[in-house]
């Protein structure tokens, strides 16, 4: 077993902060009641919620009011889409624009949309997974209720130029998403400065606990919710609210907001000593994504003659914890739409490997992963019926 493990999956999840912990204790102990009551109990949860609803929205630019707790972004996701939908088929308007490198979050509510008879596009993307501009002006159309880009790619970290989009959208009179589950923290979101209508979030991603999200949702706005019953989250949302993780997602996100110029460059810096050192030390090594329009933390390479999964068994052995790509899609045994979309042929796709930092890394962790990853992608090319052209 080695000594001191290293984990370099923060796109996935992230420690659950000291000081998120501390403050969701009393919501776990002490502070138990329902926020629905109108007692004591109730009043003291109910002003937790509130206080980590101008948290979230603090984050991100927003009024507390426009914030609608859910259980994560997959939840905030599916609220974005199948509740404008819902909307949307009263008016009627029924084309939905989204890209192909969406997280599946927001692929397979589309795919049902599509199933119960909505229009949807795709839009491709450039080779560093940008999506352009004109070829979403060009699929617009009169009938279009929602357009929905990610605001940073999960997978290549490519960040989307999102208030280029949300104009084009409501120049056309369509509403627009964007997934900032890996944007939100990790670089500056201004709802306001990008124009969107809606928005989804994370805790987790951020040092907040799992099983807690939000969806922006801009004031005026009318969406239809998902889930029935209570009434709770502006009827919105029902159901009894997890109080101790929206009081760590809230605290998770005043932590984010502060340390957020000292995250952007010391991550962004160790992030370019990291891909510098890989592309100069492994031979037949690629960055993927783009260089100069990419989230602080992300470093997604593919290395040739090699399988992304054989490279993240070796490194594990060795101590170091990566991924291929979307820790939600993992357990699917799927080749990456992601890069598939990007024009990526089947041997680029299954020799990627996506490493993933944030503060807590530190610059001998990367010289030690380097020096990891050289010798398990040699080893494993040695072993490669292809050897002859990588090695």
């Amino acid at each position: 077993m080695p000594a001191e493990r290293i984990y370099l999956d923060s796109a996935a999840s992230t420690p659950v902060a000291d000081e998120v912990i501390q403050e969701m204790l009393p919501y776990l102990k002490q502070q138990y009641g329902n926020p629905s009551s109108i007692h004591y109990f109730g009043r003291e949860t109910a002003r937790a919620m509130q206080l980590a609803r101008m948290r979230v929205a603090g984050l991100i630019g927003a009024r507390p009011s426009e914030i609608t707790f859910t259980s994560g972004g997959t939840e905030a996701d599916n609220l974005a889409v199948k509740g404008v939908a819902e909307y949307a088929k009263t008016l009627p308007k029924m084309h939905v624009i989204t890209s192909y490198v969406e997280h599946d979050a927001i692929i397979e509510p589309v795919r049902d949309l599509e199933r119960l008879g909505f229009r949807v596009t795709f839009l491709p993307v450039t080779a560093e997974g940008m999506v352009r501009p004109p070829d979403l002006k060009e699929a617009l159309a009169a009938d279009t209720a929602l357009v929905s880009v990610m605001h940073a790619n999960n997978e290549v970290g490519t960040v989307q130029p999102i208030k280029e989009l949300a104009k084009i959208a409501h120049d056309a009179g369509a509403l627009f998403h964007t997934d900032a589950v890996q944007a939100a923290g990790k670089m500056p979101v201004s709802v306001a400065d990008l124009g969107v209508d809606l928005l989804s979030m994370s805790s987790h991603k951020i040092n907040g606990p799992k099983g807690v999200g939000a969806l922006y949702i801009r004031s005026g706005l009318d969406i239809m919710p998902l889930i029935y019953g209570g009434g709770q989250e502006s009827a919105l949302r029902s159901g009894t609210e997890n109080v101790h993780g929206i009081v760590g997602f809230g605290k998770a996100c005043e932590l984010a907001g502060k340390r957020l110029p000292e995250y952007r460059l010391k991550v962004a810096e160790l992030r370019d000593y990291l891909i510098d050192k890989v592309l100069k030390e492994i031979q037949h090594s690629r960055l993927n994504g783009s260089r100069l329009d990419r989230l602080p933390g992300n470093a997604h390479f593919t290395f040739f003659g090699v399988n992304g999964e054989d490279l993240i068994i070796k490194m594990d052995e060795n101590g170091i914890a990566a991924s291929t790509g979307s820790a939600c899609s993992v357990k699917k045994q799927k080749p990456s739409h992601v890069l598939k979309a990007m024009g990526f042929s089947y041997e680029e796709i299954t020799g990627s490997l996506r490493m993933s930092l944030s503060l807590q890394n530190t610059k001998e962790e990367v010289d030690r992963t380097v020096q990891v990853l050289s010798e398990v992608v040699a080893e494993l090319r040695s072993l490669s019926p292809f050897k002859s052209k990588y090695v």
